[in-house]
């Protein structure tokens, strides 16, 4: 990546003059974030926190923003209540965005924001988004893609930027755990969220629980599964994740891969 990629997205931000940022605390918010600071327009970066929201996620927002000294607010949304999301259809996300963007929205209507904004980057756009559907309805923008950054851009520039959350590991909603057709409730995404903080508590790096009823199915890094397979750890997991709940826990093979849930989806 060239240095001139960020001087394109630093000019792109200073021509919006102000902005809401929805800001998550992961890796590409939180590079864009950064960008917005350094291009000097007033921002407003809003996280949002409900059941399926690592609590990691929010620390990291709080952490980052105060060390940054840009404004914060944290809002509640309520994608529980609204059917078609915990009903778990292959356009969850899209509920989920709908609800979120509608309110950012509402912020910058009623005190003056231009722009409302995402860290989408490159790389989304050839995954199944739905929440892309939910951004175009608002008008969101997406700087990270009109500057042409990639995951890997992204990283690379926090790296140069001295962002601490240049390696960290994708984290998106808990609900992404669940199985297509599968309802999420409130007590589910406690027990996806127990189990993962957990694993991480013993020495796990990149790790999904995948959530199919009485069965949780690990997902860890291919680097990480023999130490998954070591008997001590075997023991440890068995019994902490049957104590949460579930009757049968099983380590997938292939190893941890962002969005295998989508796998099932026909995209014609």
């Amino acid at each position: 990546m060239k240095d001139t990629k960020l001087t394109k997205l630093i000019e792109l931000l200073k021509d919006m003059q102000s902005a809401v940022l929805a800001y998550s605390g992961g890796v590409d918010s939180t590079f864009l974030l950064k960008a917005l600071q350094l291009s000097g327009i007033k921002v407003l970066a809003v996280t949002a926190v409900s059941e399926t929201t690592p609590y990691n996620d929010l620390l990291t927002a709080k952490n980052m923003t105060a060390e940054f000294g840009m404004e914060h607010r944290i809002i509640k949304t309520e994608e529980l209540f609204i059917e078609e999301f915990a009903q778990n259809t292959p356009d969850r996300c899209f509920f989920c965005k709908d609800e979120l963007f509608k309110k950012l929205t509402d912020i910058a209507s009623s005190e003056g924001y231009r722009s409302i904004l995402d860290g989408s980057n490159m790389d989304d756009i050839s995954d199944y988004r739905p929440g892309r559907k939910a951004a175009a309805k608002y008008n969101v923008r997406s700087p990270l893609i009109e500057a042409r950054f990639t995951k890997k851009d992204i990283r690379e520039a926090s790296r140069k930027l001295g962002l601490p959350t240049w390696d960290r590991p994708s984290s998106p909603c808990l609900s992404s755990r669940f199985p297509y057709g599968e309802h999420i409730t409130r007590e589910a995404l406690k027990q996806v969220a127990s189990a993962e903080e957990f694993l991480k508590s013993i020495g796990f790096h990149e790790l999904r629980v995948r959530h199919h009823g009485d069965v949780a199915r690990i997902e860890v890094g291919e680097d990480e599964i023999e130490m998954m397979l070591s008997p001590e750890k075997r023991r440890m997991i068995s019994e902490t994740l049957r104590s949460l709940g579930y009757k049968f826990i099983s380590l997938d093979l292939d190893g941890y891969r962002s969005g295998s849930m989508n796998r099932v989806i026909d995209r014609g």
